[in-house]
């Protein structure tokens, strides 16, 4: 077995998947940046989606434009919607990744596929809709072109998330606890292998491995469950071959966005929790 498949294989086993982004967390595997990811560049460009632009709801509205004063300090500012989205795709991929973007059967699946579409063939950093700014700055996460990614740790017994000074302490663990990378934000430069390896996983699950009529589960396919496995598959080949994975772990993404809750959409099935394998009568 070559070390692809094997990488593949192991990474879809979760308890082991787990373990993996926990080495990663609390620091025990390889986080610094190498010669070729000092040199190269995240563009300083914040990309962001929302399914219709005619109907965002006040409350969203307001917390897009809070990333607006980021203008001053030269990041450029780029929305999508099902439209534009649907066009970047067919005009920059192939075929299968608008057929894959099509089976995204929610709104929140359209933006986490086409939050890799963008990032993995331009680069940039992809912030939800929902995110308010802080306003601190943030040059640090774009000071050399590794991949910057949040983690999480959800406790399966209580049905809550660990806070993150508990989860992240060297030697913290519990049999109950799931450490993952959530696809908010999104932060890297064009081509990245971690990302690149994401959009096929993807593509695949909602193209040739899904069955007719099927809505596959929106978290695994498309969501922070498919970034968690094609990270540990590439961290897994980079251990193989004494490469780098060249990935910055960003535990304080809270210091600089908060995702606002409550808010209207929440309550209906825009929100992928209420409609995850349902399809949403427009």
């Amino acid at each position: 077995m070559n070390h692809e498949s094997s990488a593949i294989r192991r990474s879809e086993d979760d308890g082991f998947r787990s373990s993996v982004v926990r080495n990663l967390v609390q620091g025990e595997g390889d986080s610094r940046a190498d010669d070729r990811s000092r040199s190269m560049v995240v563009p300083r460009t914040i990309i962001q989606f929302w399914h219709d632009p005619l109907d965002i709801p006040n409350d969203v509205q307001r917390c897009m434009e809070s990333w607006h004063p980021l203008r001053d300090a030269g990041f450029k500012l780029l929305y999508f919607d099902d439209s534009s989205a649907q066009r970047f795709v067919a005009d920059n991929l192939e075929p299968r990744h608008l057929k894959a973007f099509a089976g995204c059967y929610h709104p929140a699946m359209r933006s986490d596929y086409f939050r890799l579409c963008y990032i993995g063939l331009r680069g940039g950093c992809y912030v939800d809709a929902d995110d308010v700014y802080n306003g601190r700055c943030l040059d640090v996460l774009f000071r050399d072109g590794r991949l910057k990614l949040h983690p999480l740790c959800y406790d399966v017994l209580s049905d809550t998330m660990v806070h993150r000074d508990v989860f992240t302490r060297s030697g913290a663990d519990s049999t109950k606890w799931i450490f993952y990378f959530n696809n908010n934000p999104l932060i890297a430069p064009a081509r990245d292998p971690v990302i690149l390896r994401a959009l096929e996983r993807s593509t695949q699950l909602l193209t040739e491995a899904a069955a007719p009529g099927n809505l596959p589960e929106i978290q695994s396919t498309t969501g922070p469950g498919n970034l968690t496995a094609s990270l540990v598959a590439q961290a897994l080949v980079c251990d193989e071959t004494r490469t780098s994975l060249a990935l910055m772990v960003i535990s304080n993404w809270d210091d600089f966005a908060t995702s606002v809750w409550p808010l209207s959409y929440r309550a209906d099935a825009r929100n992928w929790r209420l409609s995850n394998r349902r399809r949403i009568v427009r």
